[in-house]
């Protein structure tokens, strides 16, 4: 995957070690084993390339990384991904807005016990 299309390569080592057979998934003979079905993930990304072009020039690549080849291969089927886009072209007033709605999505996604 380019740069513009897939994760910087220190989070694609990070997941390499961490998303690994016999901690999230196994293989048997009649396929994939995975462990954390009835998880949840949620996935904040964040892009320069305003969304309409990375959709017409990309589609969604990062959708499908994530929720498909990274999630729903350990089983993760209650996925949601929040991208923020154009972080060069914002203003401190959005990225502050941008950190609030985090704030509730992991509030709304992950409810204290």
């Amino acid at each position: 995957m380019s740069s513009q299309s897939g994760p910087p390569a220190i989070l694609k080592g990070w997941v390499d070690r961490v998303i690994r057979q016999g901690t999230m998934y196994r293989f048997e003979p009649d396929g994939v084993v995975p462990y954390l079905k009835g998880k949840r993930a949620l996935v904040i990304t964040t892009s320069n390339t305003p969304r309409e072009d990375e959709l017409r020039v990309f589609g969604d690549p990062l959708e499908n990384l994530w929720k498909t080849c990274i999630f729903g291969f350990v089983g993760v089927e209650n996925f949601q991904r929040r991208n923020f886009e154009s972080i060069i072209l914002s203003t401190v007033e959005q990225r502050r807005g941008w950190l609030e709605e985090v704030r509730q999505l992991v509030r709304e996604r992950f409810p204290a016990a």
